[in-house]
């Protein structure tokens, strides 16, 4: 079967039917292009058909373009990569304007045959660059469906003719939300911003009947008519100018400087205005290139979407073990964390048995749904028809009998391991032998959690992030008992949760919080060294974290981190290695300032739990140093903290597949999204740099970055981790 097939109708109608075989989704690979290409000669060639329709076999229109494409295109021209990209992305175009221009005239504009699409469901990236180039786009009344341009969010932009042809069909604001986040919409939101024309219940009967009442001036492009102007003006009039301006502040203001996409797609956008429409076509592709042959790019590209979707088909789930979709769910525990995840749960069809120590306590818990959900419905996201079915499926209880028909029950209590051991013991006497039973721990060893358990076989850790509804990743952690069913049992529940899984070895922190302590500490060690905190926080910021490590440690709670502090030295004994850390935490402990949430931290607040400015007392408590590293000193630093902390995760057995450390860093804590992960951001760098800026670093700050026996390694070789550790 070909990706493309082509039918004619009684009314002289063609049709190309997109359905890729064997896949659920239709992707665009380059033979598909070559094949679509001949099908349009076909249809223009043929006299006795008058116009064609482009749709979809399947559900949905099309996810994508097979990323798989680029790196296909970078061989193509041997020792010259950028040429082949070009040229490949080219030929794109020329298909794309194949189709658009339809066989008619070049001088007059006549002639030529009406081309539509019509959209049972999803259509990005290609799925609408396609489209864009079509007389007309019809969608079908799909409130699920998804419509619009997210490849920005992977590390690139709309290459294919998607940036140029919204750009003047909307103007440069209002194709901005679209390409530079990347926004998404349904149907009938697609059509109010522009991005289609039509959404009919019946789409293929209306898309006929415009072909057939379709007349020349119907399918000629504004851009392609005389005296064309950009929508709100062209960057060089008054308008056009003051609307780039603020883009441009926008962009900037979001990225800190730190995605090279979003700069190349705004030079792309700026000179594509100033030109003729197939020159700006060609500035497009150069400007394509460009990102893609940058590392950042090619990064971003292979841990968010190769990686992370192979991680969530289950690329590292145990063989031969049969299906464990969850069908009743217990949680124990009603606070923030187990509501959120009674709540992902219902939403995915799951039944959910919500215990807490009292009945007030539990539907408390399951209120927070509610809340969620009456919400969803506000914003036109759900019905109320939803909200009632997704409720009915969360038993809000205090008695731990109605879990016995549990096949998992996950306790998310206080993270104290005397508390999680009773409530462990409790909920084991009344689920049956084969529930697996994990806990949401943060920080806590599995292995030792695991002897409260009658079967520590079947004890895993499943370790959501918060707020649970919004984060993408879940840590699955293997005791040192754990077997591969218990595995099986958690990557198939967060497949159902529609989020992204790792898999682990137990150790002290796992993984995630292994990393993203490190990033606080040094964040909190650069105050005491009177660094300036606007400082810190910016050269983290200028790495495209979402949050500089001070306003994290606000954000996720001062008397938290101190209480992990405590845990820790307990447990590590001589081996402690944050008494400087502790002073400052404790110190801000004992003032009272415990974070966003009690009003007053690193930062002030106001009543409405805004961002004030930096607290003037850590000033005087820490007074500003006369001589100030430089800010590269100061981005290495919370850089490489957390990068060796992945590499000596990887050594230790931690992290059993590199990919999981990539995407487990960006997903989990917003690790450099442009970098590709830590592990990918060492490959950038080169390892043989690497590994002589840790020893540099080792010698001016401390023995935290003296580099792990692995990376000085792969540094004397010249290995790249992705060479060495290829999945």
């Amino acid at each position: 079967m070909a990706d493309f097939s082509l039918k004619i109708d009684p009314d002289r109608i063609a049709t190309i039917i997109w359905d890729c075989p064997q896949k659920p989704f239709n992707i665009l690979n380059f033979e598909a292009i070559k094949l679509l290409d001949s099908l349009i000669d076909k249809i223009l060639l043929d006299e006795n058909i008058i116009g064609a329709v482009i749709t979809s076999a399947k559900p949905d229109f099309a996810a994508g373009m097979d990323l798989k494409v680029l790196a296909d295109l970078k061989k193509l021209n041997g020792d010259n990569p950028a040429k082949g990209l070009f040229e490949g992305f080219m030929q794109m175009h020329s298909i794309m304007r194949k189709i658009e221009r339809a066989g008619m005239d070049p001088k007059t504009n006549k002639g030529g045959k009406p081309i539509v699409t019509v959209l049972p469901g999803t259509a990005l990236g290609i799925g609408l660059e396609i489209p864009l180039c079509t007389h007309r786009i019809f969608a079908a009344n799909n409130d699920k469906a998804k419509i619009g341009l997210p490849e920005i969010k992977v590390g690139i932009f709309p290459g294919a003719g998607g940036t140029t042809r919204l750009v003047r069909k909307l103007g440069i604001f209002g194709a901005s939300e679209f390409l530079l986040e990347g926004k998404t919409l349904d149907p009938m939101r697609a059509k109010s911003a522009g991005l289609i024309d039509e959404v009919s219940a019946t789409p293929m009967a209306d898309a006929k009947a415009w072909i057939m009442a379709a007349s020349d001036p119907d399918i000629v492009k504004p851009w392609d008519q005389k005296g064309y102007k950009l929508p709100g003006g062209a960057p060089y009039t008054p308008s056009g100018f003051m609307t780039f301006v603020g883009a441009s502040a926008m962009v900037n203001g979001k990225t800190m400087g730190a995605y090279p996409a979003t700069k190349a797609l705004m030079s792309a956008v700026y000179e594509g205005s100033l030109v003729p429409f197939d020159t700006a076509l060609r500035i497009e592709a150069r400007w394509f290139t460009n990102i893609v042959m940058n590392p950042s790019s090619s990064a971003m590209i292979r841990s968010l979407f190769i990686s992370k979707g192979a991680l969530e088909k289950g690329a590292v789930r145990p063989k031969n073990v049969p299906d464990q979709s969850v069908r009743i769910i217990g949680i124990l525990g009603a606070g923030m964390m187990g509501a959120g995840i009674a709540l992902v749960a219902a939403q995915a069809g799951i039944e959910v048995v919500l215990v807490d120590q009292d009945q007030n306590a539990a539907n408390k818990g399951k209120e927070y749904s509610e809340k969620y959900l009456t919400d969803g419905i506000k914003r036109g996201k759900i019905s109320e028809k939803i909200k009632e079915e997704t409720l009915n499926r969360i038993l809000a209880t205090d008695d731990y009998t109605k879990l016995a028909d549990a096949d998992l029950v996950i306790e998310a209590v206080f993270e104290d391991t005397k508390v999680k051991s009773d409530v462990t013991k409790a909920a084991v006497e009344v689920i049956h032998k084969d529930c697996i039973f994990a806990s949401n721990t943060s920080t806590l060893p599995i292995s030792e959690l695991a002897k409260a358990s009658k079967h520590p076989e079947n004890y895993i850790g499943i370790h959501f992030f918060s707020p649970v509804e919004k984060m993408l990743l879940v840590e699955i952690i293997k005791g040192e008992k754990t077997e591969s069913r218990a595995v099986a049992k958690a990557l198939d529940f967060v497949r159902q949760i529609k989020k992204t899984p790792i898999v682990v070895n137990d150790a002290r922190f796992f993984y995630a919080n292994r990393c993203i302590i490190p990033y606080l500490n040094e964040g909190l060690r650069m105050i005491t060294e009177g660094i300036p905190p606007s400082i810190i926080e910016s050269a983290a910021k200028q790495l495209g974290f979402p949050l500089g490590p001070i306003q994290l440690v606000d954000e996720t709670s001062i008397e938290l981190g101190a209480k992990i502090a405590r845990a820790t030295k307990a447990a590590m004994g001589a081996l402690y290695p944050n008494e400087q850390i502790d002073k400052i935490l404790f110190w801000m402990e004992q003032e009272g300032r415990l974070g966003r949430k009690a009003g007053a931290g690193f930062f002030n607040y106001n009543e409405k739990g805004k961002r004030e400015g930096f607290w003037k007392g850590l000033e005087e408590k820490y007074p500003l140093s006369t001589t100030i590293p430089t800010f590269e000193d100061v981005q290495h630093r919370l850089m490489f903290i957390q990068a060796l902390e992945a590499v000596r995760a990887l050594e230790e057995g931690v992290l059993m597949d590199i990919r999981e450390g990539d995407v487990g860093a960006i997903l989990g804590w917003g690790f450099a999204p442009w970098s590709g992960g830590p592990l990918s951001w060492l490959d950038i760098l080169g390892t043989p740099y690497a590994a002589e800026r840790c020893q540099a670093l080792y010698e001016t700050y401390g023995a935290r970055f003296e580099c792990p026996p692995l990376l000085a390694d792969m540094g004397k070789n010249n290995e790249a981790f992705y060479e060495r550790f290829s999945p």
